[in-house]
C-alpha cells in the first residue's frame, strides 16, 4: 500500500488511455524541481521487477528528465558564476614576484575567489534545482554508466509494451537500440515491432536528443561530396560551433560532486589524501582528467566505442578545403539541397571569394595550431597566402579555437607535473599534445608502448587436430569452428558426430517417448523457461526402461547411450586429453513452438546462463556457488535436425548481451565448450517448429559421474525375460523446474540442485 502511495503522484502526471503522447519526453512536471535520478531510477526498477508497469513508465521518465535538468542547470550556472564580479580566479604569480608576496597577496585572493565562486554555484543549484542543489542530486559513476548505455530506455520499452502502447514501445526500443548495436535481442524486438499492425515507420525515432554536431556534420560532408562547397559550409560551420558547444557542456560537468566522489573513492583506494593543499590537489586532479576526455566523449557517437579520429582538427580541415572551393556572390541566400539530410533550412551565409579564402587561412591556421608540423596544411597555408597576394597582418587562428587549445595545453602541463611530481595518472586522450609537455620518463615509456608488436600478447594456440582425431579415429568428424573463429576460448564446433540415419533414429525415440504420454511421463509441458514452447526431455536410464518396456525402440535407447559415450570422448581429447572427463548428465531435450503465440513474443527459449556458476550480468561475474552445478567442466550440445526456426545457441560477454558468436543447428553438429563465466549462453526463441538436441555435461569429479548411464547399460544389457516378469519399475519421469525440483542426490550425500537444460 505504500508503493502504491508513493507511485500515485507519478501516475497522476501520466497521460490518459488513448491519449496522444509527445513526441519525445516531455517534461511530465513543468517548473517543479528536479529529483533524486538515482532514486528515481532505483524505484522505476523495483516497480518494473513488480510489474507495476505505469509506475515504472512514469519513475523512469522522470528520472530521465531530472538527469537532463541536472545538467542544464550546472551548465548555466557555471557560466553565470564564472562571470560574477569578485568570482574570476587570479592570475598565478609571475616569476619576478618574490616567494613572499606570492604568499601573502596571491593565495588570498584565490580562496577569497573560490569561495565566492562556491557560494555563487550554490545560490543558483538551489534556485534551479531546490534545496541542497546539485549535492542533493549526486549521480553515481554506475548510475552514469547506466545512463550513457540509454538503459532506461531497454526498461521503457518491456513496459510500454506491457501497457499496449505500442507506438511509444517501438520509440524506446530504437533509442536504446542506437546506442547499443550490437544488442541481438533488442535487434530481435525491433524486427518483431516493424511486424506488428500498430506500429507506424515514424515511430521508430530516437527520443534522445541526439548531438546535434553528427546531423550537420554528416549533411556537410555529403554535400561536400556532391561538390557543393557553398551549401556545405554552413552545416560544417553549425557543427563544429555546437561540438565546442557540447564540450563545454562536459566540462561543466566535470565540476560536479560526482568527480569528487570519484576522487574520494580514489583516495580511499590509495591511502589519506592528507591534509587541505593534498585534498585540494586531487579534486582537482581529477577535474582535469574529466576535462580532458570531453573531446573524446562528444566525439563518441551513440552505439560506438570509439570518438571520431582527431575530432576537431578534422573538422577544421573540412572548412578550409570548404571555404577554398567555395565561389559565391555577397548576400546569395542558402537553401535545402535534395542531397542532403533534410535539418531545417541552413544559415545564411554571405561571402565574398576573397572572404572565403581569408577564412580557409583562418581554419588552416587553426589546423596548425593541433599540428604545427602538417605538411598539407602548410602546403595548403602557402597556396592561399599566395592567391590572396597582399599579406595581412590580423589574419590569424580562429579565435574560438585559439582559446581551446591554449586551455587544454595548460591542463595538460598540470596534470603532467602532477604525475611526474605527485604520482598521479593519466591517459592523454590527444594525439597532438606537443612532445614537450611530457616528463622525459613518460616520453619513454610512450616510446615503448608504440613499439611494442601485436604478437608479444598473441592468445594460445588452438590445439593441433592430429591429437584428437588419433585418439577417436572418427571417419568424418571435422572441426568446422575453434575457439579463435568463435570470439572466445575452449568453444569448438565440429560436424559429422551423426549420420542422418543415427539423427532419425534418436528423432524417432523422443518422438516414441512423447507419444506415449501418461505411460512414459514424457507428454509435452510448458517449457521451464518460456511458455511459448513445448518441452519434452527424456534420459538415458528413461530410455532404457521404456525400451524393455516395449515403448520405444531398443535400438534408439542404445544408441542414445553410444552417442552420448562418442561425446564423451572426443571433448576429453580436444579439451582435456590429459584429464579424464565422466559423463554427468545426459538429456534428450525437445522444444517445440506452440502455434498462435509467437507473433509477439519477445523473450529467449533460453536466457543467457553460465553452466557452473550463477552469473551476475551487472558485475559480470559469476559465483561457483549453489544453486549452480559447480561440478560441471565442459558443456555440449548435440543437434539432431535443423527443420525448425529459430533455436541457435549464442554465446555472448559476461554482461549477458552483447553476443559474440552463434551457432546454427544442424544434424549431427556438437557444440562443446567450457562450462564457466568464460561462455555465458543462451537460446533463441523457436519460433517454428520443434528443435531436439543432445545436452551433455562432463565432469572432471569422478563422485559426479552420471549414474543413470550405468543402470542404462546394465538395463540393456539383460536378456530378454517373460513379458510381466521382471518388469523395470515405472517411476514418474522427472518434471521441469518450473513444476517440481529435481532433486540429485549422490551417494555421498550431496545437496539437491536442480535440473537444466540447454
Amino acid at each position: 500500500m505504500f508503493r502504491l502511495l508513493q507511485w500515485l503522484p507519478l501516475l497522476l502526471l501520466l497521460p490518459p488511455p488513448g491519449s496522444p503522447e509527445p513526441p519525445g519526453l516531455a517534461p511530465l512536471s513543468a517548473g517543479a524541481p528536479p529529483q533524486a535520478p538515482d532514486l528515481l531510477y532505483a524505484d522505476g526498477l523495483r516497480a518494473y521487477a513488480a510489474g507495476a508497469w505505469a509506475p515504472a513508465v512514469a519513475l523512469l521518465r522522470e528520472a530521465l528528465r531530472s538527469r537532463a535538468a541536472l545538467g542544464r542547470a550546472r551548465l548555466d550556472c557555471g557560466a553565470r558564476c564564472a562571470a560574477e564580479p569578485g568570482a574570476a580566479l587570479p592570475a598565478s604569480p609571475g616569476p619576478d614576484s618574490g616567494p613572499g608576496a606570492a604568499r601573502g597577496a596571491w593565495e588570498p585572493l584565490l580562496l577569497r575567489a573560490a569561495l565566492r565562486r562556491a557560494e555563487c554555484l550554490t545560490q543558483c543549484g538551489a534556485r534551479r534545482l531546490g534545496p541542497g542543489g546539485a549535492a542533493r542530486l549526486r549521480v553515481g559513476s554506475a548510475l552514469q554508466d547506466a545512463f550513457r548505455r540509454r538503459e532506461p530506455y531497454n526498461y521503457l520499452q518491456r513496459a510500454y509494451y506491457q501497457l499496449k502502447k505500442l507506438d511509444l514501445a517501438a520509440a524506446t526500443a530504437h533509442t536504446f537500440f542506437v546506442a547499443n548495436p550490437t544488442h541481438l535481442q533488442m535487434r530481435e524486438d525491433m524486427a518483431k515491432y516493424r511486424r506488428m499492425s500498430g506500429v507506424r515507420p515514424q515511430s521508430f525515432r530516437d527520443l534522445e536528443t541526439p548531438p546535434y554536431w553528427q546531423a550537420a556534420y554528416d549533411t556537410g560532408l555529403e554535400l561536400l561530396g556532391h561538390q557543393e562547397a557553398a551549401l556545405a559550409l554552413p552545416w560544417l560551420e553549425e557543427a563544429l560551433q555546437e561540438s565546442l558547444a557540447q564540450v563545454e557542456s562536459c566540462r561543466a560537468g566535470c565540476e560536479g560532486p560526482e568527480e569528487q566522489q570519484k576522487a574520494e573513492e580514489e583516495a580511499e583506494g590509495t591511502g589519506s589524501p592528507g591534509g587541505l593543499y593534498e585534498a585540494i590537489a586531487g579534486h582537482w586532479i581529477g577535474v582535469l582528467r574529466c576535462r580532458q576526455r570531453c573531446v573524446g566523449d562528444t566525439a563518441t557517437r551513440p552505439g560506438r566505442s570509439l570518438p571520431v579520429p582527431d575530432f576537431l582538427p578534422s573538422q577544421l580541415r573540412r572548412l578550409h578545403e570548404a571555404h577554398a572551393q567555395g565561389q559565391w556572390g555577397k548576400g546569395e541566400p542558402w537553401g535545402d539541397h535534395s542531397g542532403a539530410r533534410s535539418l531545417g533550412p541552413a544559415p545564411r551565409y554571405s561571402l565574398s571569394p576573397v572572404g572565403n579564402l581569408s577564412q580557409a587561412v583562418e581554419n588552416v591556421l587553426s589546423v596548425l595550431l593541433f599540428y604545427p608540423e602538417d605538411e598539407a596544411a602548410r602546403k595548403a597555408l602557402d597556396q592561399y597566402q599566395a592567391q590572396l597576394g597582399e599579406p595581412r597582418p590580423g589574419l590569424g587562428p580562429r579565435e574560438d579555437i585559439q582559446r581551446f587549445v591554449l586551455r587544454s595545453l595548460g591542463e595538460k602541463r598540470q596534470l603532467y607535473y602532477a604525475v611526474e611530481h605527485l604520482g598521479a595518472s593519466f591517459k592523454d586522450p590527444d594525439p597532438w599534445t606537443p612532445a614537450a609537455f611530457i616528463p622525459e620518463a613518460l616520453r619513454e615509456k610512450l616510446r615503448e608502448d608504440r613499439e611494442k608488436t601485436p604478437w608479444d600478447h598473441e592468445p594460445p594456440q588452438p590445439k593441433p587436430l592430429t591429437h584428437w582425431k588419433d585418439v577417436l579415429l572418427l571417419e568424418g568428424v571435422t572441426l568446422t569452428q575453434d575457439a579463435r573463429q568463435l570470439n572466445g576460448s575452449e568453444r569448438a564446433v565440429l560436424d559429422g558426430l551423426l549420420t542422418p540415419a543415427e539423427c532419425g533414429v534418436l528423432l524417432q525415440l523422443a518422438k516414441d517417448a512423447a507419444e506415449s504420454g501418461a505411460r512414459s511421463g514424457y507428454q509435452g509441458r510448458r517449457s521451464p523457461h518460456t511458455p511459448h514452447e513445448r518441452f519434452e526431455g527424456l534420459t538415458v536410464l528413461k530410455a532404457a526402461q521404456l525400451a524393455r518396456a516395449g515403448v520405444v525402440g531398443s535400438q534408439g535407447a542404445q544408441l542414445l547411450l553410444e552417442v552420448s559415450e562418442r561425446v564423451r570422448s572426443l571433448t576429453q581429447a580436444y579439451f582435456s586429453p590429459d584429464r579424464p572427463l565422466h559423463l554427468s548428465f545426459t538429456h534428450l531435450v525437445c522444444r517445440s513452438a506452440i502455434e498462435g503465440e509467437q507473433a509477439q513474443r519477445m523473450d529467449l527459449s533460453h536466457p543467457v546462463h553460465a553452466d557452473n556458476c550463477v552469473l551476475d550480468p551487472d558485475t559480470g561475474e559469476c559465483w561457483r556457488e549453489p544453486p549452480a552445478y559447480t561440478y560441471r567442466d565442459y558443456s555440449g550440445l548435440l543437434y539432431l535436425n535443423d527443420d525448425f526456426q529459430g533455436g541457435h545457441l549464442f554465446f555472448t560477454e559476461p554482461n549477458a548481451l552483447t553476443v559474440t558468436a552463434q551457432v546454427r543447428p544442424r544434424c549431427g553438429r556438437l557444440v562443446a565448450f567450457s562450462s564457466g563465466v568464460e561462455n555465458p549462453h543462451g537460446v533463441w526463441a523457436v519460433t517454428r517448429g520443434r528443435r531436439c538436441s543432445l545436452a551433455l555435461w562432463h565432469t572432471w569429479a569422478p563422485e559426479h559421474g552420471e549414474q543413470e548411464w550405468t543402470e542404462a547399460k546394465e538395463l540393456l544389457q539383460e536378456p530378454e525375460k517373460e513379458e510381466g516378469e521382471g518388469m523395470p519399475s515405472r517411476d514418474p519421469a522427472p518434471e521441469p523446474p518450473s513444476h517440481r525440483l529435481q532433486r540429485v542426490q549422490d551417494k555421498a550425500g550431496k545437496p539437491p540442485r536442480v535440473r537444466e537444460e540447454l
